[in-house]
This record gives C-alpha cells, structure tokens and sequence, in this order.
C-alpha cells in the first residue's frame, strides 16, 4: 500500500524566508529529528549564536515543518535539513535553489558549504565543486565546496 507521501509533488511545499526569531520552534524541530536525533550530533555543537543572526528558509507542507537550511552573510550555507518522508522528493533541491537565488540576489560572487560527503552529487549537481579532501566534522566525514557566481 503506497504511503501517503509518494503522491505529494513539491507543488504542495511552500519555503518561506524567516529569521531565528520567527521560526525558532519550527527550525529546532527539523534539525533536532534530522541532526541530532539521526546523526548523533550533540545539542552543544547543533545551537550556536550564528542562528540569530542567518537567514533562514524553511520548507513547510500543511504548515508543518519539513525541511531548512541556513545562509550565513549572504556567502555561506549550513544547517540544511529535510525530515525523512521528504527526502528524494525536491524538497532540499527548492530550498538550495531558492538559497542561492537570495545570494545572488545581495551581489554575492560565490558560496561556500561543508558538505557530508554522502551529499556531494546533490550539490554537485547545483553546480557545485569540492575544494578540500575529505575531513571529519562532528563524526561525520565532509568536504568543502564552492559555487562560483559570475
């Protein structure tokens, strides 16, 4: 019996630009499941001062929390989440598109992210490249990489 969810297109997702202050409820929802709860990153690495201060997109279905990442300074993406359900289903392609429109957008020439190396095709395919070798962050092994936007 298929599940509810394989018949859901992006069409029905919506990403909104908020600020710390705003979502904080809904952002802490989607990272905590994602990052702390999945991957075993600590509470102590996952909240730091630099959330009050990004932009934040946020991906929501029926105004529920599915997905967001982080913009930091225009220049810099982190925190990139989407619940389970979701994942494969354009979600976190809607949320870097719209991120680096936004960029662009404030005259930036170029993004940065560390990326899990279990992600690179998905950014790669955004037009991405690794600039380091693989390293390990919170456990987890990453690598940088960069988009150019001339």
């Amino acid at each position: 019996m298929p599940s509810e969810l394989e018949n859901i297109t992006t069409q029905h997702v919506t990403i909104e630009q908020v600020s710390w202050q705003q979502a904080e409820a809904h952002l802490r929802q989607v990272r905590t499941v994602v990052f702390i709860e999945e991957q075993f990153v600590t509470p102590e690495f996952e909240w730091d001062d630099i959330d009050s201060t990004a932009l934040h997109l946020l991906a929501l279905h029926d105004n529920k929390a599915i997905g967001c990442l982080r913009i930091i300074k225009h220049e810099k993406i982190g925190r990139m989440a989407v619940l389970k359900p979701w994942r494969g289903k354009g979600v976190g392609n809607m949320l870097l598109k719209q991120a680096i429109e936004l960029c662009r957008q404030h005259g930036s020439k170029q993004i940065v992210l560390s990326a899990q190396t279990h992600a690179i095709h998905f950014y790669q395919q955004a037009g991405f490249k690794m600039t380091s070798g693989e390293y390990t962050d919170v456990q987890i092994p990453h690598v940088d990489m960069c988009l150019k936007l001339d």
